[in-house]
Order: C-alpha cells, then sequence, then structure tokens
C-alpha cells in the first residue's frame, strides 16, 4: 500500500481534544474507472449537546461512491473521535461530517447517517446527502433523500 503523504498511518495515535477536520488525509483512488460503495461504520462516535454539555452518543455510517481521492481509515477514525469533546447537535454533526468528507476527496457521491442514541425519551436519526452537481450523482442523491425511510436503518440494525 502506498502511504505517501499519510501521517497517521502507523504512527502512535494522537488524539484531539475538540473538533479536528485536519485530522483527516486522503490517498489516490486506485480504481477510477469504476463505481462503487464504500461504507464506514463508526458504532462509538460521541458529541456533546451544545447548551447541556451532556454526552450524545450514535453510531455513524458513511457511505460514498469515490473519485479520484478516498479518505484513509484511520485518519477518519480521529476525526470522528475528535467530536467527542465537541458541542453540537446531531443534525450539525452529520453535515459538517459530510461537508468535510465533500472538501476532502470530493466524492461522485456520499451520504451521512446518524443513529443517535434516546435521550429524554426521543431518538434523532439526521440523514444528509451530496451527489456531485450536473451528474447522476446529482439526481441519485435527490432520489434517495426522497426515498429516506430511518425505520428501514433501524430494521437492518
Amino acid at each position: 500500500m502506498e502511504i505517501e503523504g499519510l501521517s497517521h498511518l502507523g504512527a502512535k495515535t494522537e488524539y484531539k481534544d475538540d473538533y479536528a477536520p485536519e485530522a483527516l488525509e486522503a490517498f489516490d483512488n486506485k480504481h477510477q474507472a469504476n463505481d462503487y460503495w464504500v461504507t464506514f461504520n463508526c458504532p462509538e462516535f460521541t458529541s456533546l449537546c451544545p447548551i447541556t454539555g451532556q454526552p450524545d452518543f450514535a453510531t455513524v455510517y458513511i457511505n460514498y461512491i469515490p473519485d479520484v481521492k478516498m479518505v484513509e481509515s484511520k485518519s477518519l477514525k480521529l476525526y470522528l473521535f475528535s467530536f467527542r469533546n465537541h458541542g453540537a447537535f446531531h443534525e450539525d454533526c452529520v453535515n459538517v461530517i459530510m461537508k468535510d468528507l465533500v472538501n476532502l476527496m470530493n466524492p461522485r457521491y456520499i451520504e451521512v447517517v446518524g443513529i443517535f442514541t434516546p435521550r429524554g425519551g426521543i431518538s434523532i436519526y439526521p440523514f444528509c446527502n451530496y451527489g456531485r452537481a450536473g451528474t447522476k450523482y446529482e439526481i441519485m442523491a435527490g432520489e434517495r433523500l426522497l426515498n429516506y425511510n430511518p425505520q428501514q436503518i433501524w430494521h437492518e440494525r
């Protein structure tokens, strides 16, 4: 595997104290001619309520179709762990994650969903997605958003 330009892989792990988009690193996709899915599942995502400071827990799913660049998994783990002491609402977390990954990789398509555990008797499952403008992926993003069914995700777990 080519690790040129990847600083986290094989190095001592340093965890950030707060939101750290600079932790994200990318590498070249060796299969740019192919459309294929890459899925990440982070079952130990945590952030803080920006009002009360209480911890929020979630499983975060990231699904994307890469183009030229792909996110390196250890850097993604460090990035996601950087939310641990960061105050943000659930909806903000998933949108920020998606936007940071779009900025890093410029994927053909990406979606992020957070399955947050209940607090006060209410669960929140925010979903956001992006498809590159002017392509079939933009159409796909619209269709997947309109057909999003959080109950389906819950039943698949």
